[in-house]
């Protein structure tokens, strides 16, 4: 009797610290995802050249492209492994936080500079325009900011509902299929939105769909690399967390509601 009493702690025990992980991996990804669009809309403003297979005409890219497939990927692995709903708060976060950070950097570009100081002598700079210095890096991306976080909110959010679609329409199976089937079109979506809102109206509106088609090109690929890191983190989610990730499940969680 004692015995039996000793076990279910232990295995209560057990169930609470893997809980408590279970929410700690939920905060990493939040994390990555926050960070990864954050430095997005930081480093939107240099462009450069990709050269896939040596085509050159086609395809200037925003640095601000890099880490945003990312996104995605931790949209879908939330989606997989929390459920809905906790993929669609992240996402809200993700907006909140970037809203906050375009406000502090608003608000930094406005304060005048007494100077600079080099950082690893700790002399003064002398002769240099800080205030202009800052406004051509941070203060020119409100309009980026603004087109990004209309885009960014109707991809991700139709990402996290093309996923599930697929995720129902396939009972669960074929992960490859709904990882790349949601993120290949919303990453479309994405692109055109953001480009169009940024360059309609502009010098550079005659390459918007050079543009579209570089964007687009560079996050399908993307896509589909991250193919095999997906399977590998969903694979790995629920073998170590395998009640959290069932009592998350969107499919179970319906099922249950219509046999009630």
């Amino acid at each position: 009797m004692g015995g039996d009493t000793g076990r279910d702690v232990g295995r209560d025990t057990g169930r609470l610290s893997r809980e408590r992980e279970y929410e700690y991996a939920f905060l990493v990804l939040a994390a990555v995802f926050v960070a990864s669009l954050v430095v997005c809309n930081l480093i939107v403003q240099k462009f450069f050249l990709w050269e896939p297979f040596g085509v050159r005409e086609f395809f200037y890219l925003s640095a601000g492209i890099l880490p945003y497939p990312l996104t995605f990927l931790v949209t879908d692995i939330l989606s997989e492994c929390y459920g809905r709903r906790r993929a669609n708060q992240v996402v809200m976060a993700g907006l909140v936080a970037s809203v906050f950070v375009v406000l502090v950097v608003w608000v930094s570009d406005r304060i005048p500079s007494i100077g600079g100081v080099d950082v690893d002598s700790g002399v003064a700079i002398e002769g240099t325009d800080f205030d202009a210095m800052f406004h051509q890096v941070f203060g020119k991306t409100g309009r980026a900011v603004g087109a990004s976080m209309i885009a960014y909110l109707a991809a991700q959010l139709v990402d996290i509902q093309v996923f599930h679609f697929w995720r129902r329409l396939t009972g669960g199976k074929h992960l490859w299929l709904r990882n790349n089937a949601s993120t290949v079109f919303s990453q479309l979506l994405d692109t055109s939105l953001v480009v169009s809102l940024l360059f309609v109206g502009t010098e550079m509106a005659p390459r918007i769909p050079q543009m579209i088609l570089a964007g687009w090109a560079f996050k399908a690929g993307a896509a589909l690399i991250d193919t095999p890191f997906f399977y590998l983190a969903v694979a790995w989610w629920k073998k170590r967390y395998p009640e959290q990730v069932a009592a998350h499940d969107d499919l179970v969680v319906v099922e249950s509601g219509v046999a009630g």
